[in-house]
């Protein structure tokens, strides 16, 4: 692999960094855990176990500090945060399944709402951290069915239980940054940069949770078995996982670099004229791997999920200077070439995948690749 640490990307502000990740065991944590450790980062994950068998984070080289543990216990969180004193903070630990939270409401809000508390607590305990960056999701919005995106000063809400768990933690979030980390006195009473980051329907390698569109097919592929679609004409912003991570990652470094004006809410996501339904996303996939197919059912049940959902990415587009780097077709096609490798040909592409996205980001000049 590329030295990425000689690359400088985001101009170095993760070498040397002590960077604390929960929800490391989950398919974005693993990958963000990867990239930063390339960078030269100090990681250390806090999770529960991986939350599927394979996990993406048991198939590529992760030389890191990690910790099993929920994010409910207190006590393990001060004690990891005492002995590790990270200096960034990315909180990426939720039950982030729809259909899931329908049948563990207890769960989903425990977890997500007390659990991100528990960490913000562990923060605020750690004179080391300076940089939070929590990571939620598009999900937070109150969703109208509109055509256009939602933008991060749109009213918050949500249907069904994960959805409103998400809007809670923006909000207690919100609270934190305003009664502990309030940017007015940022430099005098406190020295933390506090933002959050929205993104949705993420996809890519290495990816087995239950319910979820990518790993429902390939699950029924290699079984030699149609998936069932529940939803043909849903549409949602399809990006591959390291688009937002870029995002996230961006962020990260404008806190790092204490520029104030970068802690608050940020949307993630592709253009709005790359939106395309799951029968659009299975007609593509199936050009990469022949072993696709899929019927669409009805089910008995219908659980509330949205059908339209959109951000307006403009704040990152005009702020950050940041843009996606693969269209909705790279996107899907590199995360099912990457299932296809795996299971035709027992290898990873996990490597190839991030040297090629960072390869293409340099081709078009985006900010973070340059020193």
């Amino acid at each position: 692999m590329e030295n990425l640490v000689d690359l400088n990307l985001f101009s170095g502000a993760y070498k040397g960094k002590k960077v604390l990740v929960t929800g490391h065991t989950g398919f974005k944590g693993s990958w963000i855990c990867f990239w930063l450790s390339q960078m030269g980062a100090e990681v250390c994950g806090y999770s529960t176990p991986a939350p599927s068998n394979p996990a993406h984070i048991d198939k590529i080289d992760l030389k890191i500090k990690s910790v099993i543990a929920d994010i409910r216990d207190q006590e393990k969180l001060d004690e990891t945060f005492k002995d590790f004193n990270p200096e960034v903070v990315f909180h990426m630990a939720a039950q982030p399944l729809v259909r899931l939270s329908y049948r563990e409401p207890d769960e989903t809000f425990e977890t997500n709402v007390m659990g991100s508390l528990r960490v913000y607590e562990a923060c605020r305990k750690t004179p080391s951290v300076k940089t939070i960056v929590t990571i939620t999701t598009d999900k937070v919005y109150e969703n109208h069915e509109w055509d256009w995106g939602y933008r991060e000063n749109d009213r918050l809400g949500g249907k069904d239980p994960y959805s409103a768990s998400k809007a809670a933690m923006e909000i207690m979030t919100n609270s934190y940054r305003h009664s502990y980390f309030n940017l007015d006195k940022y430099g005098k009473d406190h020295n933390v940069l506090m933002a959050t980051v929205r993104a949705g329907n993420v996809i890519g390698g290495g990816d087995w949770a239950e319910d979820r569109l990518i790993p429902d097919i390939v699950k029924a592929s290699i079984s030699g078995n149609p998936v069932s679609i529940r939803s043909p004409y849903s549409t949602r912003p399809w990006q591959h996982v390291l688009e937002p991570l870029s995002g996230y990652l961006m962020i990260g470094q404008k806190l790092i670099e204490k520029e104030v004006k970068f802690a608050q809410a940020y949307n993630f996501g592709p253009s709005v004229t790359e939106d395309v339904n799951v029968e659009e996303v299975l007609i593509t996939l199936k050009k990469y791997w022949d072993k696709i197919d899929y019927k669409i059912e009805r089910p008995d049940v219908v659980l509330h999920e949205a059908g339209l959902l959109k951000l307006d990415c403009t704040k990152a587009y005009r702020n950050l200077g940041w843009t996606p780097v693969w269209n909705v077709d790279e996107a899907l096609k590199y995360t099912i070439l990457w299932y296809k490798s795996y299971y035709e040909e027992g290898s990873v592409l996990t490597v190839s995948d991030l040297n090629k996205y960072i390869s293409d980001a340099k081709e078009k000049a985006l900010a973070w690749t340059k020193s």
